[in-house]
């Protein structure tokens, strides 16, 4: 089946779970709605989301201080031990939860299976890092020792995306829990299913009551109750720039350090020494993988020209092939936008590039009338100016622009306030070498599209965030450093 029609869809509301708050150890399901969560596949609506009002939030900063204050003095060796046991109903409870995170984020469900064992991995290693977050000692003079403490910031205030349900809460609520950090959870309205999921395996784990809460309801008021107070010590974020830097203003304000993994609009450099026709497979299925919606999503094409439209015709047939539907559907590669505002801006990009002289290869358009599919779509001989070039599609459309040679192809590249992640495609040792010290990203892929693991910190420059996850510096946000200098002479 062609990426024109889409494939049915499956029934499977009676799979999506009851949407509650958790704080303090205890489930709230009842009180005021503040949303829907509606199936984008189906436009099915899968659930109503309770509001946290300013009673409930002031209880869940309560309940975050004493937790912190259990779970800071609990052994690094009991906390790994506990968490242990959550990630391991995580795996057994893997299925069950895949089925959520697709029924209200649209991917198809292999690649749903594919983030929560991405997810678990994330896990994995920040439960080996709550094992090695040293201090020093350092020499001294006699009767003088020197010791540089590392210790949990305290309660943390995390944030999350539709886009990656499992992915951003597991660098999130693992890391700061690792450290020794109380956490209050923002999951995105729109996927708080795939959050409760999560949750509930550290309830059953034995994770002590107000360790790890979870808020919805309106976002502004959460994020202005929460960050106002000075029980939260620190904001991590992951989403859009402009809401990113709406919360850095509000950390600023109450002196909190943030982490805010924030937008991008990966650049892809293709050389004329390549397989283009290999790389046109490969960029087809990256370039669609939740319907386009990651941050690391290659977007910007820059092709050498000598082989610019040979990778035009290869990746143009490569995304008509892919067959397009309900996630929950057999044999599905490509799912729906997550809701009708990323149709509309879909198809608003496609038009503007039009406009400006692109050249619609394949795809542009919506498929069907229920469910928000967007044909996957390449433009071609895209202009500059158009939107497309400098706003993050976060949709399944690609934009191709001819270079003349590599400096052109940086220069395109550089031009934009966004730095998060980047591919190039070459055989050349010394446009590779050029490539990784010019190109202004904080990740950088190589012949290949893969995106740093959990051993490898993930986070941009510019306007792409402040910080770093993953690595061996995971828990550096989550822990402040204490100089201790304590004379052993007798007072």
């Amino acid at each position: 089946m062609t990426s024109q029609t889409a494939q049915p869809s499956t029934p499977g509301s009676r799979h999506y779970p009851r949407i509650g708050l958790f704080i303090d150890g205890e489930w709230f399901h009842d009180g005021p709605s503040a949303s829907k969560v509606v199936n984008p596949a189906t436009e099915e609506v899968l659930a109503h989301v309770p509001k946290a009002d300013s009673a409930l939030l002031l209880r869940a900063l309560e309940a975050a201080a004493r937790g912190f204050a259990v779970w800071r003095d609990t052994s690094p060796q009991t906390r790994i031990r506990t968490m242990q046991s959550a990630v391991r109903l995580m795996r057994e409870r893997a299925e069950e939860t895949a089925t959520v995170l697709t029924l209200e984020n649209g991917k198809p469900l292999a690649q749903a299976r594919g983030e929560i064992e991405r997810s678990l991995s994330f896990f994995d290693w920040e439960i080996g890092q709550a094992a090695r977050a040293y201090g020093i000692i350092v020499p001294s003079a006699p009767q003088m020792q020197k010791f540089i403490l590392r210790q949990p910031v305290g309660p943390v205030y995390a944030v999350t995306p539709w886009n990656g349900p499992m992915g951003a809460i597991a660098r999130k609520t693992g890391a700061a829990l690792a450290a020794g950090c109380s956490v209050i959870l923002k999951p995105a309205e729109e996927t708080p299913g795939t959050a409760c999921a999560i949750v509930r395996c550290f309830q059953d784990a034995g994770l002590p009551p107000g360790v790890l809460n979870l808020v919805l309801g309106d976002p502004a008021e959460i994020s202005s109750t929460l960050i106002a107070s000075p029980t939260i010590r620190m904001v991590t974020f992951t989403g859009s720039t402009r809401v990113g830097k709406h919360l850095a203003e509000l950390a600023a304000g109450a002196m909190k350090p943030t982490l805010l993994e924030l937008g991008g609009h990966a650049p892809v450099l293709i050389g004329e020494d390549v397989q283009v026709s290999e790389i046109a497979r490969l960029a087809a299925i990256i370039k669609t993988r939740a319907a386009g919606q990651i941050c690391t999503s290659p977007s910007r094409f820059i092709v050498h020209r000598n082989v610019y439209q040979q990778f035009v015709q290869a990746f143009a047939l490569a995304l008509s092939e892919l067959r397009v539907g309900d996630g929950l559907a057999a044999g599905v590669e490509v799912g729906p936008v997550a809701n009708a505002r990323r149709l509309a801006a879909a198809q608003a990009l496609v038009e503007d590039a039009r406009k400006h002289g692109a050249k619609v290869v394949t795809g542009g358009h919506r498929i069907g009338d229920r469910g928000f599919f967007f044909a996957p779509t390449l433009l071609a001989d895209v202009p500059l100016t158009a939107d497309v070039m400098h706003t993050e599609p976060f949709c399944p459309i690609a934009a191709c622009v001819p270079a003349a040679n590599l400096d052109e192809a940086i220069n395109m590249a550089n031009a934009l306030p966004v730095g998060l992640a980047a591919y190039a495609f070459t055989n050349s040792l010394h446009d590779a070498e050029q490539i990784a010290r010019r190109l202004e990203t904080g990740m950088l892929s190589i012949n290949h599209f893969d995106t740093p693991d959990a051993d490898t910190p993930f986070g941009g420059i510019k306007d792409s965030g402040l910080g770093r996850e993953g690595g061996p510096g995971s828990l550096d946000a989550y822990l402040v450093t204490k100089t201790v200098l304590q004379s052993t002479a007798r007072v």
